[in-house]
């Protein structure tokens, strides 16, 4: 046997070794291990003792121009805004920072909570916007723009100053200014161990009563028309067994088929049999995240938009493609990172009247 038929057969080998030895021990012929790779790519959890935070670091000042790009056109410029989301800044004060309390979420008469009033654990924020922001992109900032991200949060809350530089390195001394940081009790027995000063006995001794009950309570929900189908038919999305029906978002609320007769619910048109392909494109691109047909949501409404601009369809393209604030509000439009195809098919519909 020549010296390469010999290299080539210890390879195979070693392969099918390599192949075996991952099987699954406790399903054997079902799935293998977990690669260390594959379990990093998903445990990218932040502890509030700062465990799994990954290093790096990140300038109020850079995370300003990140935040403006990127975040400003539902939070505000500022934070503070209450057109989309509940405001995250705002309702804290100097003296909430040096106590670890913050005074407002004891009074009745307060307007609001936001969410600087309420986190206790900087850690928190981190993780949130690590894992879920921007809306559009989740898990699309790397970790140096979630420092930076993180710190401008913190100054227009007074918690850093201005020129700061959050990193892993400080991120525990900055925990000691959280305004509501002694707001959050972990007295409830419900940690996994004693990490966090947890006990093991919990804080209620509630027994059942089951007399007197009050009747079932129904819950329900609705999602405004303009957003139902923003990301597909719900119905399309969940099986059709079991105890979660979603609900057929491609018709109105009141003409939605109701739960429980899922074998009738009508199934919404595939994407490519839509008239104008632009209409598939407005959806996977989340443009109906902030706007509507008709009418205005963060946005103008695509009418309002082909009542201003009939044929200026490179206008339309550069303005998609750029983003910018000042024409319709204070509310910013991101840069969009479509492609030109799917840019300049979108900006051809506006153009064209924005027939639906």
């Amino acid at each position: 046997m020549s010296k390469f038929r010999k290299v080539v057969l210890t390879t195979a080998l070693l392969a099918a070794a390599g192949f075996a030895s991952a099987q699954s021990t406790a399903y054997p012929g079902v799935g293998r291990p977990a690669t260390l790779k594959e379990v990093a790519a998903w445990d990218i959890d932040v502890r509030p003792d700062f465990k799994g935070l990954p290093a790096g670091s990140g300038s109020v000042a850079q995370g300003q121009d990140l935040w403006e790009a990127k975040c400003a056109h539902c939070h505000g410029v500022f934070g503070e805004s209450n057109e989309v989301f509940s405001p995250l800044i705002g309702g804290t004060t100097n003296d909430d920072i040096k106590t670890g309390n913050v005074a407002n979420l004891k009074r009745a008469d307060f307007p609001g909570r936001t969410t600087i009033m309420k986190v206790a654990t900087v850690s928190t924020l981190w993780d949130y916007i690590n894992r879920a922001m921007p809306w559009t992109a989740p898990k699309s900032l790397k970790p140096d723009e979630v420092y930076a991200v993180t710190a401008y949060l913190l100054s227009l809350a007074d918690v850093v100053p201005e020129n700061f530089v959050l990193s892993d390195k400080n991120m525990a001394e900055v925990q000691k200014r959280m305004p509501n940081r002694n707001g959050m009790t972990t007295q409830h027995a419900m940690w996994a161990g004693k990490e966090f000063n947890g006990t093991a006995k919990p804080d209620t001794a509630n027994v059942a009563c089951m007399k007197d009950c009050i009747p079932e309570a129904k819950v329900a929900s609705m999602l405004p028309d303009y957003a139902r189908n923003a990301h597909g038919n719900l119905a399309d999305q969940n099986r059709l067994v079991g105890q979660q029906h979603g609900a057929n978002t491609a018709v109105p609320e009141n003409k939605s088929v109701p739960v429980g007769a899922a074998s009738v619910t009508p199934v919404a048109k595939p994407a490519a049999k839509v008239a104008d392909p632009a209409l598939a494109l407005l959806g996977k691109h989340n443009c109906t995240a902030c706007h509507a047909q008709n009418t205005k949501v963060v946005g103008p409404s695509f009418n309002d938009i082909a009542k201003k601009y009939p044929g200026k369809v490179d206008y339309l393209a550069g303005k998609i493609k750029a983003g910018g604030a000042g024409v319709w509000g204070a509310i910013p439009m991101p840069a969009q990172t479509a492609s030109e195809a799917d840019i300049k098919t979108i900006a051809n519909w506006l153009a064209a009247g924005a027939a639906k």
